[in-house]
């Protein structure tokens, strides 16, 4: 039995091997990109990179933060999270076919209207979401009985 005070010792180790793993693997990526078998120009790849920091740090960061802010106060903020988490989930997963570059040449590549599915999904998950914060409600004044005014 641990006294107290005493932490998990494995963490701090576990964070700098991880952390290790990450600086090694990076290092091997900017090797590959500048040693390549076929000479690329690397700026493209620099610009990306330089553009997602910003996106993410300048327009995901914030809008998550202030979610954050937003739902903590909420009374059902359980069940909103969860909406948010499923959201974002869809989001990951359906980015990459939204934001594609340029219309394939083979239109069997991507045949689905695939942004009005994704609005659908995440209208389908508000109203998941709402009916489970109705439901709960429902549950909790059925609970606790009539009100005496």
């Amino acid at each position: 039995m641990r006294g107290k005070g005493r932490g998990n010792r494995a963490l701090p180790v576990f964070r700098a091997a991880a952390g290790a793993c990450g600086v090694a693997l990076m290092g091997v990526g900017v090797w590959a990109a500048w040693r390549g078998d076929d000479p690329q120009d690397p700026w493209p790849v620099v610009r990306w990179l330089a553009g997602a920091v910003l996106v993410h740090d300048g327009i995901v960061v914030p809008l998550t933060l202030l979610a954050g802010l937003v739902v903590a106060r909420l009374r059902a903020r359980r069940a909103v999270r969860a909406g948010l988490l499923v959201a974002a989930s869809l989001t990951a997963v359906a980015y990459p076919v939204l934001f594609r570059p340029g219309v394939p040449q083979n239109p069997s590549v991507l045949p689905l209207d695939y942004l009005r599915n994704w609005l659908l999904l995440l209208g389908l998950t508000a109203a998941v979401t709402a009916a489970t914060v109705l439901v709960r409600a429902w549950a909790r004044r059925l609970r606790e009985g009539p009100r005496d005014s």
